[in-house]
């Protein structure tokens, strides 16, 4: 018999029954359906269309499919009912199982979070800020609906040129400021401009380095001590050095006066650039505020910041304040129109500085972050007042300060009890890892766990070049603990899991027993 190819479509599926081959023509049909059947493509309960549809469809004699069908329902393959046509099956179920990936496992999400990084999003000033965009789109002028200048909003850099040079100490007109979508935006942009390599703080963002790095900018730890970076490090090969200088992320404190003007002249007798990242400069509790150093000179610092902290991420607005030979080369590599920041959102920001609520706001948080702050202090003061917590005199975040080799313990211990919260060894320059080692790999014993400990997750980044000094500064173990994010309902049960996961006191050392007495000497 010749070969013969055919194919219909059951019921109109995208399923088709294909035909082919030499012998029986009803012997091929029945071939094709069981193999539909078996591999599953005719699923349990599937109508199969009247055997003369079939048979017209297929180019058969109705006998065939008819005697197909009766063979087939003979066998178990398909099931047969007066009035409801023929169908697959229910027992015949695929021979073949259909393999399905396998799902993977869902990770429980933390009942409490202490991760540092944002405010909570409940207090948000949705109100005032409603009341800022009605007013400034009806006051906005055409253009704003147009294609956006890559400088920003001159409304809001003329806003922000005011408010930083009365709150931070800012020297700058408003063509020297630069819009862009946040802090992260901001160093991508320098990175292309001014290349590498940069000098950092030992502790810092891994983000931030790891942004850096992937514009081709290496970076080398500065050692941190309580007066701040080390900026005594800085060489002449450095391009530019990233600081937070307000309070110091994550370790806490301000840059010493004495090395904010050395990193000044570093900065004039070698041509580098001083990067100051301003993240949280406005909240301060226990201290007079602290001016940006980009007030000291204009022309060797960028001073970057957002409204990440004192309002939302989620509105993806931030600025730098740069030196005038900058401006041009920054706004060239930013692109020729605005492509980040809305600019009706610009224009609100503008209205809601200039109108004062900002600054509410930003006096509303710093009521509720001391609030905070005085929480944590309290909590561990009697529950675990062995530890001691740094840091506390400006920002969003603490430092819970661990005995040397617990960290990593620690921070597993917090997941057992469902806190999500980072070790200070996750924030560690893998530069400064590698300078805690000694000549032979193994870390040095002012290292934070000892000869041979675990580090952070981040040891070993991209991007590292090896460290000057960071190795005289002793590294620690300790929590970092953002006591901003959590919701006020929140945030007591934060607070419990937190100090349930912390290491109990250690014992008090034994007192060796005196001595004996000496025998008598014999007479």
């Amino acid at each position: 018999m010749d070969s013969w190819v055919n194919s219909a479509e059951i019921l109109g599926s995208d399923l088709p029954l294909e035909l082919s081959g030499t012998g029986n023509r009803r012997a091929l049909l029945m071939d094709a359906l069981r193999e539909a059947v078996r591999s599953g493509r005719l699923a349990p309960g599937t109508r199969l269309p009247p055997y003369r549809s079939l048979a017209a469809d297929l180019g058969l004699a109705r006998n065939t499919v008819a005697d197909a069908y009766a063979e087939l329902v003979a066998e178990g393959w398909l099931a047969a009912r007066q009035g409801s046509g023929t169908r697959v099956a229910e027992r015949a179920a695929p021979v073949t199982p259909v393999h399905r990936p396998r799902q993977p496992e869902r990770v429980a999400r933390p009942v409490h979070d202490l991760v540092q990084g944002q405010p909570d999003p409940s207090v948000f000033p949705r109100t005032a800020w409603l009341a800022s965009a009605r007013r400034a789109l009806a006051a906005a002028p055409d253009d704003a609906f147009g294609p956006g200048d890559p400088h920003g909003r001159p409304e809001l850099r003329r806003a922000l040129a005011g408010y930083l040079a009365r709150v931070r100490g800012v020297r700058a007109t408003p063509d020297r400021i630069v819009l862009c979508s946040g802090a992260a935006h901001g160093l991508r942009l320098l990175a292309e401009v001014v290349g590498g390599p940069w000098a950092a703080e030992e502790y810092g963002l891994p983000f931030h380095r790891e942004l850096l790095a992937s514009h081709g900018v290496g970076t080398r730890p500065l050692g941190v001590d309580a007066d701040g970076a080390r900026v005594d490090g800085l060489t002449r090969r450095d391009r530019a050095v990233l600081l937070t200088p307000a309070h110091q992320f994550p370790t806490g404190g301000p840059l010493h006066p004495a090395r904010r003007a050395a990193v000044v002249d570093w900065a004039r007798a070698t041509g580098g650039l001083v990067v100051e990242d301003d993240y949280d400069g406005e909240f301060r509790y226990d201290r007079q505020p602290v001016g940006a150093v980009q007030g000291l000179d204009p022309e060797h610092v960028v001073l970057v910041g957002s409204v990440s902290k004192s309002l939302s991420p989620a509105l993806r607005i931030g600025w730098m304040v740069l030196p005038q030979r900058l401006v041009a080369p920054v706004v060239a590599a930013k692109g020729e129109r605005e492509q980040f920041s809305s600019a009706t959102e610009q224009l609100t920001l503008a209205d809601f500085v200039e109108s004062g609520a900002y600054d509410r706001q930003v006096r509303r948080m710093r009521q509720r972050h001391r609030r905070r702050r005085d929480q944590l202090v309290a909590a561990l003061e009697r529950r675990a007042p062995h530890v001691r917590v740094t840091g506390i005199a400006a920002g969003l975040h603490a430092v819970v300060e661990l005995p040397p080799g617990s960290e990593r313990s620690v921070v597993r211990a917090a997941a057992w009890q469902g806190l999500a919260v980072e070790g200070l060894g996750d924030y560690l320059h893998p530069g400064a890892e590698d300078a805690s080692r000694g000549p032979g790999g193994s870390r040095d014993s002012r290292g934070p766990h000892g000869p041979g400990g675990p580090r952070g997750a981040h040891a070993g980044g991209a991007g590292a070049v090896p460290a000057a000094d960071a190795s005289l500064v002793p590294h620690r173990d300790g929590l970092v603990v953002g006591y901003a994010t959590p919701a006020e309902s929140a945030y007591p049960g934060a607070l419990d899991a937190l100090c349930r996961s912390l290491p109990p006191a250690a014992p008090p050392a034994a007192t060796p027993a005196p001595a004996p007495p000496p025998p008598p000497a014999a007479p």
